[in-house]
């Protein structure tokens, strides 16, 4: 077992922007406060999305207020990629019996 399969990474960052990982089963409070976060974060960043439509679709906007949409959405991206990465290291390596069908599937 690899050291990716035993920790996840959480979604907030350590001292001096350090990545913190979780050792655990996925059933105790700190997974649980990391899933809440996770939840919080995704729908911030949905909100955002939607700020940043209506911000760009009224065409009205001022450098300021592009510039702190710039930040939000920098920052949003940066917390939507940690919980893919998190997410996608926790998921298991498929299994291929027949690496020939797999093949004959992609062409």
């Amino acid at each position: 077992m690899s050291l990716t399969d035993e920790l996840r990474l959480l979604p907030w960052a350590g001292p001096e922007g350090k990545p913190c990982y979780l050792s655990s089963d996925g059933a105790g409070f700190m997974s649980r406060l990391a899933d809440n976060m996770e939840a919080a974060q995704l729908g911030l960043a949905g909100e955002l999305i939607e700020e940043a439509q209506q911000v760009l679709a009224d065409r009205a906007w001022t450098p300021g207020e592009l510039h702190l949409l710039t930040v939000q959405l920098t920052e949003a991206l940066a917390n939507a990629h940690r919980i893919a990465v998190s997410r996608g290291a926790r998921l298991p390596m498929p299994v291929f019996e027949d690496s020939d069908a797999l093949d004959d599937d992609v062409m």
